[in-house]
């Protein structure tokens, strides 16, 4: 794993990176709707879709701003394979642990074909 990569978390036996997703329940009801196992395609105002790269940042934006703005917020957290996530450049989005992926829409149905296992839901805040 590269130094730019650092605070997500690499299982080398699988060779899968954790990514978190903070959301609100209307996403989370999709997520359901394809059984755990990917992220709905993005709204057409929604050019990108950002995983972060650490749990905490995951929490602040769940707990801060869906929670404000949907009346509940998630954190959800996931494998990929990652060979194919590296592929992404990591974005600093604020300070040094702000740090999320850019998927564009168009690239999300193979993003979602790379996810190991089930996405979780690891924090409710209402």
């Amino acid at each position: 794993m590269t130094g730019r990569r650092a605070t997500a978390s690499e299982t080398a036996t699988t060779g899968t990176t954790t990514l978190w997703r903070p959301t609100g329940p209307k996403e989370l009801d999709l997520v359901r709707e394809l059984n755990w196992r990917a992220w709905p395609p993005r709204l057409p105002e929604q050019p990108i879709f950002y995983p972060v790269l650490n749990e905490e940042y995951a929490v602040r934006i769940a707990r801060d701003w869906n929670v404000r703005h949907d009346g509940a917020g998630f954190v959800t957290r996931f494998e990929i394979d990652s060979a194919y996530v590296s592929r992404f450049p990591v974005q600093q989005a604020g300070g040094r642990t702000i740090l999320e992926l850019w998927v564009p829409a168009e690239e999300l149905d193979e993003f979602n074909a790379h996810i190991v296992g089930e996405i979780q839901v690891v924090h409710r805040f209402r």
